[in-house]
């Protein structure tokens, strides 16, 4: 287009006519103008942004400071009040106080400290808001939540029954101070009951063994199943008196009685190794609470699993109750062997390579191998306690003979220190869980009811069942050592760690705090009337751990040793039954040998066409030595041959440790050839230091009327 077209087509259609181009040249200056106002807001919104998420993630890392300070005041104040325990402890016993034991104090030091927590700590964080999920029919472990487009991660800690919703914990240190339960179970369980395992005095154990099974198994079934009847009676009565808020079924009150079951005589036992109290009531407690526990647990899962047929879940189904039943054998028989497993893999580990020259990673392997039994055993479906426990007598029977000097030194203070430390630390937030857990339902009449019920399953635990182990014992349980075992009956870190591993259902709470309750009352209480009961029972104190009690009241004890007429003489084999000395048989001729560097070489008890095989599984060290090396504890069974040695050190000898006793000796007309487990089991049993020359040999020895 020329320019002189402009002028011919009219000043409108002329300005229509304009390039594009330049009509926006006098906008030019408008446009600019809202432009840099539009980037001027953009960037100043830009900034906005930036500068609050700058403040928002100052703000996150002051609060996970602020929470790694929390998390580390509440770890310094559980190792402050294990300090101040230990102390404490010191100061008792170089007063000679028995009144209180260790575990009482960290369970008084613990509710102190709970309650400067509960009521001296100011709430830290304001009331939060609850969202409704009304189309959801259940709760989700993770919750992703959109909260103006991003995305917030939160864990299920627990159910809240709607008139609690107010009352949600608003402190965070007392929030920091409640443990996951999984703690107690992973991390505090498995040194405390291993270290059971593992320093278990075998002698006085398995001649006691039969009574030990007796009132471990079957007494804690029975215990069980008192306790949870009564206290399905009482559920009902507080049902009719209107204080029961919630449900509460029949499986929940067994459950209640199986937890409550698993006694831990840990005040009465250190009293009692103290005094050196009488060795076999101390193996009877000691025995029945070690394996008590594990039972108590199998038990308690056994009762879960109970999930009868059809619409009423709590009704009683006889296939359910076997089912359950088969649960129990086999959860129990397949820890069982899963520990005894790890111990003989340990054991062959340490006898095949060289870690003895090492003993740092000798001793660091077999703490690894130890504490992964119990993680072993819970990850594939059975329970780490009862795992753990075989896993200790285990290596104490087998591996021990394998580690080093430093190493067998180093393993057992090892464990003794983490045993004495975890416990104190559980008994210490027992006393701080009075205040500090959130769940708490008291009910006086459930509470009261508990214990009754207890005492009498307790009763009908004890007394039945020492009735008729005394029809079968030579060494009878006299009634001073049935009482003592009523009394002893406590309650502690067992049942506590069985009792807190779950608390969503209000049954599960009432439960808790019940147990909890029961616990302070019998270690304070009972623990604290241990040595006056003591001397009420005229139970004897000041006792060789060594020397065997007096299996009656007679004048004169006449011992035979194994001549032609031993068979009718007076035995007193107590409970070496038949079937534990051809095991002490097999295991010297078999299994020490092939485990461990002691016992007979296996050329000479395999036969003729397992050379090679023998050969290889011969440790060097049995050729090199001119007898097998001495077992530690192996005189837990009495052969016929070995009754002469009843007494031990105070008896065999004319001037023995009771300086009254003398001994007169005939010698009787026959001999019979042993075999080398036998005189094995007769040198560690004490032969070797006496010098007996004949084997034929009547010892007669008068005793005191007080011994």
């Amino acid at each position: 287009m020329e320019p002189g077209d402009a002028a011919r087509l009219g000043p409108g259609r002329a300005a229509r006519a304009l390039p594009p181009r330049l009509l926006l040249l006098p906008l030019l200056p408008l446009l600019l103008g809202r432009g840099l106002r539009t980037a001027a807001a953009a960037s100043s919104s830009g900034a906005a942004a930036e500068d609050s998420s700058a403040m928002e993630e100052l703000a996150t890392e002051k609060e996970a400071e602020e929470s790694h300070r929390q998390d580390s005041v509440s770890l310094l104040t559980f190792i402050l009040l294990l300090t101040l325990t230990i102390l404490t402890i010191w100061l008792f016993k170089h007063r000679r106080v028995r009144f209180l034991h260790e575990t009482g104090l960290a369970m008084i030091y613990g509710l102190i400290v709970g309650v400067i927590l509960r009521y001296g700590t100011p709430a830290t964080s304001g009331h939060d808001k609850s969202l409704s999920c009304t189309q959801e029919d259940r709760a989700f472990s993770t919750l992703l939540v959109n909260v103006s487009g991003k995305f917030f991660e939160y864990t299920l800690k627990g159910e809240i029954s709607p008139g609690k919703i107010n009352s949600v914990e608003q402190n965070d240190m007392l929030r920091k101070v409640t443990f996951d339960p999984e703690v107690f179970f992973n991390i505090l369980l498995p040194p405390i009951i291993f270290h059971a395992g593992y320093s278990l005095k075998k002698r006085h154990f398995f001649r006691n063994l039969g009574s030990i099974l007796a009132y471990a198994f079957l007494g804690t079934a029975v215990s069980c199943f008192i306790i949870g009847n009564l206290m399905y009676g009482v559920v009902k009565l507080m049902k009719i008196v209107g204080q029961l808020s919630d449900k509460f079924y029949y499986t929940d009150c067994l459950f209640f009685g199986a937890i409550i079951s698993a006694t831990d005589p840990v005040t009465v036992l250190a009293i009692f190794n103290e005094l050196h109290a009488d060795v076999d009531l101390y193996a009877l407690l000691f025995g029945e609470s070690v394996l008590n526990d594990a039972v108590a647990i199998v038990l308690s899962s056994s009762i879960v699993a109970y999930q009868p047929a059809g619409l009423n879940t709590h009704a009683f189904d006889a296939a359910a109750f076997f089912k359950s039943v088969g649960i129990f054998l086999g959860i129990f028989s397949g820890s069982f062997t899963m520990g005894a497993v790890t111990g003989v893999v340990t054991a062959l580990v340490t006898k095949f390579t060289k870690l003895h020259c090492f003993p740092l990673l000798e001793t660091a392997l077999f703490f690894l191998m130890s504490w992964s039994t119990f993680l072993l055993a819970e990850a594939c479906g059975f329970t780490g306690v009862v795992a753990v426990l075989f896993c200790g007598i285990t290596q104490a029977h087998y591996t021990y003979n394998n580690l080093s000097v430093e190493s067998r030194s180093r393993t057992k203070q090892l464990f003794e220190v983490l045993h004495f430390l975890a416990e104190n630390f559980i008994f210490s937030y027992m006393g701080l869980a009075l205040f500090t857990f959130q769940k708490h339902v008291f009910s006086p009449v459930f509470i009261i009811g508990a214990f009754v019920a207890i005492f009498l399953g307790r009763a009908a635990h004890i007394y039945p069942l020492s009735f008729f182990l005394n029809l079968g014992r030579r060494h009878k349980i006299g009634w001073n050592f049935q009482h003592m075992m009523m009394f002893s009956g406590l309650r502690g870190a067992m049942a506590f760690a069985l009792a807190i591993r779950d608390t969503a259902s209000y049954a599960r709470q009432m439960m808790f705090t019940t147990t909890l309750l029961i616990v302070f009352f019998t270690v304070w209480i009972i623990g604290g009337g241990t040595t006056p009961m003591l001397s009420w029972l005229n139970i004897r104190v000041g006792v060789d751990p060594d020397q065997d009690p007096p299996p009656n009241n007679d004048s004169f004890q006449v011992l035979q040793g194994d001549g032609p007429d031993s068979a009718t003489g007076n035995r007193t084999k107590q409970e070496s039954a038949w079937l534990f000395r051809l095991w002490y048989s097999f295991d010297h001729n078999y299994l020490k040998p092939i485990l461990t560097h002691s016992g007979p070489p296996l050329t000479t008890t395999l036969p003729a066409w397992c050379g090679l095989l023998a050969r290889c599984l011969t440790s060097p060290q049995v050729y090199d030595n001119q007898e097998p090396l001495r077992e530690e504890d192996s005189d837990f069974i009495l052969t016929e041959g070995d009754l002469t040695l009843t007494y031990g050190d105070s008896t065999v000898t004319a001037n023995g440790s009771s300086g009254s006793h003398t001994a007169s000796t005939s010698l009787e007309g026959g001999r019979r050839t042993k075999s080398s487990s036998e005189e094995v089991l007769e040198r560690d049993l004490g032969m070797g230091d006496q010098k007996v020359s004949s084997r034929g040999t009547r010892l007669v020895f008068p005793l005191d009327d007080n011994a």
